[in-house]
């Protein structure tokens, strides 16, 4: 509960910082990438950056064929803020994920969700339950035995080191 408390009670808040940073944000300082999640269950980690900031998606999934996904990695102008959001943009992943990981280097995470569905014409983003995954410091994390094993989007935005001189 103290994870809903503390990440979900503030997703508006979050939504709106994330659209002003991403809009602010100038285009040598955002990257938007296309990769496929493969199924099979094997452990995959797919990995994006800017400068010393790194955005890493680990896991696994069963059932199905490739799916395209993308990872879009952002760094606002004062450099305080680093963003990554991977997602289906086809909205819901017909793959069944054993496991996830995302994994932001150079950052302590302020924000972070994850949702079973992606939102499309008609539809809005579907929040996975607080009790399925966990946030750290630097992850987001699936929960074992708490997981549904239905992963569409994770967006995470996490605080820079970066210290004025």
């Amino acid at each position: 509960m103290a994870t809903c408390n503390k990440f979900c009670g503030v997703t508006l808040a979050c939504a709106l910082v994330f659209a002003l940073f991403a809009a602010e944000a100038s285009s040598e300082n955002t990257k938007t990438v296309e990769f496929n999640v493969k199924p099979g269950g094997v452990v995959h980690t797919f990995t994006e950056g800017i400068r010393e900031y790194e955005c890493s998606f680990t896991y696994a999934s069963q059932g199905g064929t490739n799916e395209q996904w993308l990872m879009s990695v952002g760094l606002s102008d004062d450099d305080r803020l680093f963003s990554c959001s991977v997602w289906r943009p086809q909205g819901k992943s017909y793959l069944f994920f054993t496991q996830f990981k995302a994994e932001l280097k150079g950052t302590k995470i302020e924000y972070a969700n994850a949702y079973s569905q992606t939102a499309t014409a008609g539809s809005s983003d579907v929040p996975l339950k607080p009790e399925e995954f966990t946030v750290g410091d630097s992850t987001v994390t699936h929960r074992d035995g708490k997981f549904s094993a239905q992963l569409s989007k994770l967006t995470a935005i996490g605080r820079t080191r970066h210290d004025e001189l």
